[in-house]
């Protein structure tokens, strides 16, 4: 058979920017091994799996090595494949996660896109000299989240110039490490860090924004926020804390559209 597949590159209003994303729209469900194959083929951050139902799209997603529990920048890209591409007519689509369950994208007149999701819970933790070390500077302080640490230093330098260790870092006990600073022309930066799942630095990663935002909200005193993530590609966004749900927004472009067979 051939599947239609969309690569968009999310959180940003440019090509070549913010992070790549494959996505692909189904009738039904592909077997499990079949979708991990496509994505380790198309070796991108994360690929996007969609299926219709009669209230929204179930929705899963893949990095080239396993099935992750939440994704945003793929989210954000089913949701512009949807909205220009399948003639979605309302301005809110509604997914659901077997793993995060009900997420929504809703689409602003200034084209931006709005992600709801929940809120990571987090524990203040010892700073802890493994991560120290494989990340390459001590922290301010260090926190836990579902499946992330976070890492939080004094300036957007420190967040610039850090050099991690990747071997090191794949032999933590999490999915991958946020490290965040306040920023200079926006609220605050961060770079993330997945090479547990395939990803040594993710471009953009909307999932830890859900960790990141309830972090800097009660410090920085305000619920709507600007963020940047450093990555070589580099991504804007902005975030809204809202207790137990993040929205979280950004934009997208279309990259590619073609077609594989299976």
């Amino acid at each position: 058979m051939k599947q239609k597949l969309y690569q968009i590159d999310a959180f940003t209003n440019k090509l070549f920017g913010g992070n790549p994303a494959a996505v692909c729209i189904l009738e039904t469900w592909l077997p499990d091994e079949t979708m991990q194959n496509i994505a380790a083929e198309n070796n991108l951050a994360e690929t996007a799996f969609a299926v219709p139902f009669e209230k929204g799209y179930e929705l899963r997603w893949f990095t080239p090595e396993l099935e992750v529990d939440l994704c945003g920048h793929a989210t954000l890209a089913t949701a512009f494949v949807l909205f220009n591409f399948y003639n979605h007519k309302e301005n809110t689509i509604r997914f659901l996660s077997p793993r995060s369950g009900e997420l929504t994208v809703t689409k602003g007149l200034d084209g931006w896109m709005t992600m709801d999701f929940p809120t990571d819970d987090l524990v203040s933790v010892a700073n802890n000299d493994q991560i120290n070390t494989a990340i390459g500077k001590e922290p301010l302080e260090t926190f836990k989240g579902k499946t992330d640490y976070l890492l939080i230093f004094e300036t957007q330098k420190d967040i610039e110039d850090l050099k991690p260790n990747f071997h090191l870092l794949d032999q933590l006990d999490c999915r991958g490490v946020i490290a965040s600073a306040k920023g200079g022309s926006v609220d605050f930066v961060s770079r993330a860090f997945f090479p547990q799942c395939g990803i040594p630095e993710d471009p953009v990663t909307g999932s830890a924004h859900t960790t990141l935002t309830p972090y800097w909200s009660p410090r920085l005193g305000k619920t709507m926020m600007t963020a940047k993530q450093l990555s070589a590609r580099g991504g804007d966004l902005t975030c809204e804390y809202l207790g137990d749900r993040v929205k979280i927004s950004g934009q997208a472009v279309c990259y590619l559209i073609g077609e594989i067979d299976i």
